[in-house]
């Protein structure tokens, strides 16, 4: 025996006192208004006829009833049958640039840690998809394989900064092409690329790249973060000072968005692209409006059990007592 909400049942327990409490309540405060209304040389004569066993047979007929109306919200389950669950879904990579312009703050609290909050928030929309994360500035490294386990990309997910990868830049051709190594040979259909980045493409040739992404037939999804007029760099020490970054002429370091690159990214693979904006990042439109609408795969099945329901029986015991209730009378006979 279990329950799909053992928590009811726990409530359930605690009540029992105060259903105590109620009717020991209302049964004397009974007691006083006849007492007040009759003469007690009288009660005896009156109230003759008066069964109190009866009615506490009555409220015992009714809290069982309460009880079992709770227990049967709790779903009681006994025994069960393995069943095969089928999934269906995408191969979905997140590639997050974690280059040092993602340290601007014309996003709060940066770049970075916006782009990480919104992925997190994604996750929880997903249910069959697969999901992987790339990681990428100078160079591009696969921090998380395709998976189903989405509490391991969270980890994942979370551990990433602007120090992760040592080789500064920023190759947006790396990060695409690490992608397309990372997908299971032999698909030509559900592969989907996200890729975050403020579109600074410092070195290699990011077109070309889309185009070989098109041919493996990748949908690259482009999230431009950041603002147009650009934004200081600034680094924290442990004291939560600021710092502006410097080039090597002493010149403060502007990250500007660079919308061009990441549309026509998006365009050669047949994707989209998008601003990531203050108040809506950009992912969920995109996956509402595009990604979700997309043909998937069969994933794989897993077994689950499928418990055997048996809320009916304290349900219907509950409706017998609630029916037998009213019919026994509370007048001896």
């Amino acid at each position: 025996m279990r329950f799909e909400d053992p928590l009811i049942v726990i409530y359930v327990f605690w009540s029992i006192p105060i259903i105590i409490f109620f009717w020991i309540f209302f049964i004397s405060r009974k007691r006083v208004c006849m007492r007040s209304f009759v003469s007690s040389s009288l009660w005896h004569e009156i109230a003759s006829s008066f069964s109190m066993r009866r009615e506490y047979v009555k409220i015992a007929f009714l809290s069982l009833s309460i009880l079992l109306i709770f227990g049967a919200l709790a779903r009681p389950q006994m025994g069960f049958q393995w069943k095969e669950v089928k999934r269906k879904g995408l191969d979905i990579i997140f590639t997050i640039d974690t280059s040092r312009s993602m340290l601007a703050q014309d996003m709060s609290p940066s770049r970075l840690e916006r782009t990480k909050m919104a992925v997190g928030h994604m996750l929880k929309q997903l249910t069959g998809d697969r999901i992987g994360l790339i990681v990428f500035s100078g160079e591009a490294f696969l921090q998380c394989p395709i998976t189903l386990d989405y509490e391991g990309f969270r980890v994942s997910l979370s551990d990433i900064d602007t120090d992760y990868i040592s080789r500064g830049g920023t190759s947006i051709s790396e990060a695409i092409m690490e992608a397309v190594r990372s997908y299971e040979p032999g698909q030509r259909k559900y592969k989907v690329l996200i890729l975050v980045s403020d579109g600074e493409d410092l070195e290699g040739d990011a077109l070309k790249a889309a185009h070989i992404a098109k041919k493996e037939n990748i949908k690259i999804f482009c999230i431009g973060v950041g603002s147009k007029g650009g934004s200081l760099l600034l680094i924290s020490d442990a004291n939560g000072n600021k710092t502006r970054i410097e080039d090597r002429n002493g010149q403060k370091v502007i990250s500007r968005l660079n919308e061009k690159l990441l549309k026509e990214v998006a365009f050669i693979t047949g994707g989209a692209y998008i601003h990531s904006s203050g108040t809506d990042f950009g992912l969920m439109t995109i996956y509402k409006d595009k990604i979700s609408i997309m043909d998937k795969r069969d994933i794989g099945g897993k077994m689950h059990k499928q418990y055997n329901e048996k809320f009916q029986i304290p349900l219907l015991l509950a409706i017998f007592l609630l029916i037998i209730e009213p019919c026994i009378s509370n007048r001896r006979s």
